[in-house]
């Protein structure tokens, strides 16, 4: 199966037949990138405005928490505070009702977080190497365990110019986790408690956690891992939207700017085939429960 799977949809709040959702489901949870190449998210002449590196500081994104409505990152007047808070909550709202069309079935299992507006430009960006997110990597959050949960992401560019947003994309999560597993050390004694305790987490991570943080880094550490696939090049032109499992799809953002970003939590009995979950492959590997 290609690791791109393009489905025809125009509307975000759209139909699918059920043999559609039960395809695209599937295509997801085996490590493939829904495509949407003609969903766009529209913005209006004055949500326009926003489209600039100019309104965020140092964290480089707007964030919004849809359940509390709080705004952060955004460095704009007091008058059009309110009209960015619109602009991220209506994307929230759409790109619930995306999954709602694509993946009915998740259900009680789908948990809205965090929406992000990224305005800057990815290339030439000065990063530590855990933060450089043009290396090939998979997604896993240092401060917030995941106990297990995926992450499903839905992204959308909005690029005022035109200009796409271009990814690698690597190989599936098992062979990734296979080439890695016995380069990644098991937790030491009290570490995980001590991280939370001190702050550093915001609960305590389970071995899954510490274990896919490890593979994270592990990843982004190996020259000569990304070195193979500085070909492996898709570009998601402007006006296009994208979903997939940022855990396990390998993926890299090498290029493009205004991209905005809805992170979802899924619980894994959720899953058509809760076997291809990163947490299931990795207790495979370990011979163990991770969470």
């Amino acid at each position: 199966m290609s690791a791109i799977h393009p489905i025809n949809l125009t509307t975000w709040g759209g139909q699918l037949s059920e043999t559609e959702q039960k395809l695209a489901t599937d295509a997801l949870e085996t490590g493939c990138v829904l495509f949407l190449p003609e969903l766009r998210f529209a913005l209006s002449e004055n949500e326009r405005e926003f489209l600039t590196p100019d309104i965020v500081g140092s964290s480089k994104n707007v964030s919004y928490e849809p359940k509390s409505g709080k705004l952060g990152g955004a460095n704009v007047a007091a008058m059009k505070f309110h009209d960015l808070r619109a602009l991220m909550d209506r994307f929230a709202t759409g790109s619930r009702a995306l999954l709602e069309t694509l993946l009915p079935h998740y259900g009680a299992g789908l948990h809205q977080a965090r929406t992000s507006l990224r305005p800057v430009e990815v290339a030439g960006r000065k990063q530590s190497w855990r933060k450089d997110d043009t290396r090939l990597h998979v997604d896993s959050f240092p401060s917030q365990p995941s106990n297990g949960k995926r992450i499903l992401r839905v992204f959308s560019n909005v690029n005022p110019d035109g200009r796409a947003r271009v990814w690698k994309v690597g190989e599936p999560f098992e062979t990734v986790a296979r080439k890695f597993w016995a380069h990644l050390r098991s937790p030491l004694p009290g570490e995980r408690r001590l991280l939370a305790a001190v702050g550093v987490t915001k609960a305590v991570r389970t071995r899954y956690d510490h274990y896919m943080l490890k593979l994270h880094d592990a990843m982004k550490l190996d020259p000569a891992y990304q070195e193979r696939f500085a070909s492996s090049t898709h570009p998601f032109p402007a006006g296009s939207t994208w979903v997939c499992f940022t855990d396990q799809v390998s993926h890299a953002a090498i290029s493009g700017a205004h991209q905005l970003e809805q992170t979802f939590w899924v619980d894994v009995r959720a899953l058509r085939n809760p076997n291809s979950a990163p947490i299931r492959v990795l207790e495979s590997l370990a011979g163990r429960k991770l969470a």
